[in-house]
Order: C-alpha cells, then sequence, then structure tokens
C-alpha cells in the first residue's frame, strides 16, 4: 500500500490507519524540531516597546536557566515559553505547553501552560487588572515552581547588555527533547 484508499475519515480501515501511522509518526520526528525553531525565529523582529525582541528575551530566559543548571528540558522550556506569541497572544502559554506536552514533565508543562497568568504579576495592576491573579492557583504543587521560573527566567529576561547565547547553544537540546516523546497526549 502506497496511500489509503478513503476521502472520509470515518471509511478507513484498521489497516489504513496501522499504514499511515509510522508514516505521520515519522515525519513530525523528522520535522518538528525543525518547525517549532522556525516559531522561535519568527519571534525576532520588532521590540514593541521593550529593549529587546521576543527572541532575544527567549535566548536570555534560556540562557539564565542554562546558567543555573537546570536540566535540558528546563533550559528547553525556558527557550521556547513564548513561541505562541505569534499566533496566539492572548492564549501563548497554552499554545506553547499544548506543542511541548507530550515532550516534558507534567510540572514543566504546567508552569509553561501557567506562565503567562503568573508573569501578571509584575504589570497587571500597571494596567488595571489584578495582578494576584495567580493566587486562584496558590494550592497547587507546581505554583511556587511557576512563581519561580516567571521571577529568574521571564520577567528578568529584557536586559539588552546581558550576554546571551546564541541559538546554535541550544538547537541540538531541542532536537534531542523533541526527538520522542515521553509520555501520552491527552
Amino acid at each position: 500500500m502506497d496511500q489509503v484508499s478513503f476521502t472520509q475519515m470515518k471509511d478507513g480501515t484498521r489497516e489504513e490507519y496501522a499504514f499511515l501511522a509510522p508514516i505521520y509518526h515519522e515525519h513530525h520526528r523528522q520535522t518538528l524540531a525543525t518547525e517549532v525553531l522556525e516559531m522561535l525565529k519568527k519571534l525576532q523582529g520588532p521590540k514593541l516597546g521593550y529593549l529587546i525582541d521576543r527572541y532575544q528575551h527567549s535566548l536570555q530566559s534560556a540562557t539564565r536557566a542554562l546558567r543555573d543548571d537546570n536540566d535540558e528540558q528546563f533550559v528547553v522550556c525556558a527557550l521556547l515559553h513564548d513561541i505562541g506569541d505569534i499566533i496566539a497572544p492572548e492564549n501563548h502559554s497554552q499554545l506553547a505547553a499544548a506543542v511541548l506536552k507530550p515532550y516534558i514533565s507534567e510540572k514543566n508543562h504546567w508552569i509553561i501552560q501557567h506562565h503567562g497568568l503568573f508573569q501578571g504579576y509584575y504589570y497587571f495592576h500597571h494596567i488595571g487588572e489584578d495582578r494576584d491573579a495567580r493566587d486562584q492557583f496558590r494550592e497547587h504543587p507546581h505554583f511556587q515552581a511557576c512563581a519561580d521560573f516567571c521571577e529568574k527566567y521571564d520577567q528578568s529576561c529584557f536586559d539588552p547588555d546581558y550576554d546571551t547565547l546564541p541559538l546554535e547553544t541550544f538547537e541540538p537540546m531541542v532536537r534531542r527533547l523533541l526527538a520522542e516523546p515521553i509520555r501520552e497526549y491527552v
């Protein structure tokens, strides 16, 4: 078989789906890291009023996480935490978390998924929103980890004079992380 015969998924057979699954898996194994890195690169450009662009912010976040001896998965999460910003500015955290979910721990997933709200602690009160909105999760086991992530690797990563490492430092880490899922995407 070199292709399926159905034109509607409901008409596919067990054999056809058994044929498709490895093709789909291999394609994503070979292309996902490149696609994610391209999403990251799209953050280059306008500074939108900040001193650096969102790409440099992401590199700075990962650089700080690496220099603090965090594990590779955490460093990649720091690098990719804002990849959703281009196409999902209002819920970029959830988009990044959805992309990374099969490849990262539950804890890191929770941090990435909620970092946008937690980041609000540093500025929501200046724009008429509740800076303590994150407190709704105060009893969650990953609350402090997310608060720490935002303190060390998000709100503090807008410094144009920081000695930020280039993407080439992190690219092999991204490729290793996204090579194979570590958990089911459910």
